[in-house]
């Protein structure tokens, strides 16, 4: 850093301009566990001269206190953690800035550093390489030009190498550099290096990888990090830090369309109304003209403003507000288009997802999709095949376990604006939400958009619906049919474990309701699966579809005025809350029917705890399947400590209060 912090002295403006004018070059370094990512980050940092002096001399200082720490006898291969051999400071420690991290000696999260040479700037994401954390990798995948991917000379090419080579490839990486490290521990064998080189190829000649070199480096000594390396002169490419420094990378992205989503409204004062956002392709001039999508609607763009007052054009990736010229209904997720390349738009597509969820991803499960600016409600109603990331061969699957790659069908409640992910990431890119906890589940990738009334798509089944079946209009309506009935129609939803007492809540409530003249229908558990669902498993996905079915139906029963019992396990809240959605906000009553599992396991009624707990059954709701109990159920029983008379009367006056039974309110 001498030589820049001179430059820095003597002409600050002219070292601001001349970094200004560099390109920039983002890349990640991934592979296995222990491969050496962070020490080569470490010493790439250290030789490039882009370590200040105060923090080398941080490190030194906590060097040595983490070391003293450790207990006596606790070292890593015969040093003190913190300190490399010969007590020089661990180079990791420039990019491992957790304590976990540095107590470990593993990456848990993403780390970023930025460092520049003569030639160009850089923006290193560091990525941890145990399978627990692959949805890190991933995250700090989505937004790099170049993977560094190592491998131990010493162990070859593993089953995480081929993960993350996988996943880099899936995120739309075209430039790959193999750092074929700890050439020092075998000797620097160049057969060591070819034979592993070899190997890699032939796993990834399918990746798509348009630019791949192996390098071998000891990036504990900076072999052929920065600098070529004397002790393997067999080796005459380049070294890491030259392969960064010339990779051509702005030839990468495909779409030159114009892709604005919108982020903002601005609306400071009633004379400008603006819509602030980044460009993420192409370009914008004032006067073009521009769509509005999913609306359709066009227009002209009248101003483009930013922070240093208006521009004449503005071009990817500047954050800008434009204004138009007309007023149109413009919100927070619509896209602008130029009407001549338009965005695809739909509600149906193929693609492929990166699964992070440590609940495993079922078809029909309700999920929140985002994809730019753009919330929407929508379930994966199919998972074509699971992809083996060592061998890339497709398997059929019925979910996706975590870390686990699939390509699926989608289906949104409304439809967004996309591009393939091949074209535009930014625009083809998308993260699935859990709709419960609000955590990231999944991570996918836009293969093609489908058309909704497309032959393959309207002769599925259970896919959603289509633009070929239209809702038929009732002369009688459900306010009609249930004021004839004298009440008001509701789904009363028991939910709780095996044993707790649903059934026999449901069958007390239904004969209450009946001897006051009530017009109700009991959906059990049991009853149903003898026909409308005797085809579905107790899996994870069978357990959904059941659900979905059962308010189809219970939907339905509503509609026609009646008052709906179920008395299911439920055992997801996601599902639970599918079903609330499809009915109006006053007509689903969550009944929690709390008993202790020692207590349904004591009464158990039917003998299918103690066949669960003899392993003759599986995936068994409180053994070795979970439950979810609701957040905030409408009503919570507590059957373990009172009678049926004392919970029938709590029911009976939950209905009474919401104004479902006739004259009660």
């Amino acid at each position: 850093m001498v030589a820049l912090a001179e430059l820095i002295r003597s002409d600050i403006h002219a070292y601001l301009q001349a970094r200004e004018r560099q390109d920039l070059l983002r890349f990640i370094t991934c592979g296995s566990v222990d491969d050496g990512k962070s020490t080569l980050i470490g010493r790439l940092l250290y030789d490039s001269g882009n370590v200040f002096q105060d923090h080398l001399e941080a490190l030194r200082k906590t060097s040595v206190p983490l070391a003293q720490s450790q207990e006596a006898g606790a070292v890593q291969g015969g040093q003190a953690q913190g300190m490399a051999a010969g007590g020089e400071i661990d180079l990791a420690f420039l990019v491992d800035g957790l304590q976990s991290e540095r107590e470990q000696g593993i990456t848990i999260d993403v780390a970023h550093r930025y460092f520049a040479t003569a030639r160009r700037k850089f923006i290193i994401a560091d990525c941890p390489g145990h399978v627990q954390y692959t949805r890190n990798m991933a995250t700090g995948a989505s937004t790099a030009n170049l993977a560094i991917i190592l491998i131990d000379a010493r162990k070859g090419v593993l089953s995480q190498t081929r993960r993350h080579s996988f996943i880099v490839s899936l995120v739309g990486i075209r430039h790959a550099v193999i750092a074929v490290n700890k050439m020092d521990l075998v000797d620097h064998d160049q057969e060591v290096f070819e034979r592993i080189a070899a190997d890699y190829r032939t796993f990834a000649a399918g990746l798509g990888f348009t630019d791949l070199t192996l390098v071998p480096v000891s990036a504990k000594h900076g072999d052929n990090v920065v600098r070529r390396s004397a002790h393997m002169p067999w080796y005459q490419g380049p070294s890491i830090l030259e392969l960064l420094e010339t990779v051509e990378v702005t030839d990468d992205v495909q779409l030159q369309a114009l892709r604005f989503p919108v982020q903002y409204v601005n609306r400071p004062h009633l004379d400008f109304r603006g819509f602030a956002g980044t460009i993420v392709t192409g370009q914008v001039r004032r006067g073009d003209p521009v769509m509005v999508l999913p609306s359709k609607r066009t227009s002209r763009v009248k101003s483009i403003v930013t922070a240093a007052g208006e521009l004449a054009e503005a071009s990817a990736p500047e954050p800008v507000t434009l204004t138009l010229e007309d007023e149109i209904d413009i919100s927070r997720g619509d896209m602008l288009v130029h009407p001549a390349e338009p965005a695809g738009l739909g509600t149906l597509m193929d693609a492929r997802i990166l699964w992070m969820g440590e609940m495993p991803l079922v078809p029909g499960k309700p999920y929140v999709f985002r994809t730019g600016t753009k919330y929407v409600r929508g379930t994966v109603v199919r998972i074509d095949y699971q992809i083996d990331v060592n061998t890339q061969e497709q398997h059929p699957a019925e979910m996706l376990p975590m870390n686990h790659i699939g390509q699926c069908r989608l289906h949104l409640n409304e439809p967004v604006a996309f591009d393939p992910y091949e074209l535009s990431p930014k625009t083809g890119s998308f993260i699935l939400i859990d709709a419960i906890t609000n955590g990231t589940v999944g991570a996918g990738m836009i293969i093609r958009g489908v058309e909704v009334d497309a032959p393959e798509f309207v002769a599925e089944i259970d896919t959603g619906p289509v633009t070929n079946v239209v809702w038929h209009t009732h002369k009688v309506s459900k306010a009609e049919r249930a004021g004839l009935k004298g009440q008001r129609p509701c789904i009363v939803w028991l939910t709780g474990l095996s044993g707790s007492g649903k059934s026999t809540l449901a069958n007390a409530l239904e004969q209450a309701l009946w001897m006051r003249g009530h017009h109700t229908y009991l959906l059990d558990g049991d009853n149903v699966r003898h026909g409308l669902n005797k085809d579905l498993d107790f899996s994870d996905a069978g357990r959904v579809e059941n659900i979905r079915r059962i308010g189809e139906v219970a939907k339905l029963m509503v509609d026609a005025g009646l008052i709906v019992i179920t008395a299911f396990i439920s055992p997801f809240k996601s599902e639970r809350a599918l079903v609330r959605s499809i009915v109006n906000d006053d007509e689903f009553l969550e009944v929690y029917v709390d008993a202790p599992l020692e207590v349904c396991e004591a009464r158990d009624p039917k003998g299918l705890f103690r066949r669960a707990r003899a392993g003759e059954i599986r995936q068994f709701t409180g053994i070795d399947s979970p439950y979810e109990p609701p957040d905030a159920p409408e009503l919570r029983i507590q059957t373990g400590g009172e009678s049926v008379e004392e919970s029938l009367r709590s029911l009976l006056a939950l209905l009474g209060a919401r104004g479902i039974l006739r004259g009660e309110k």
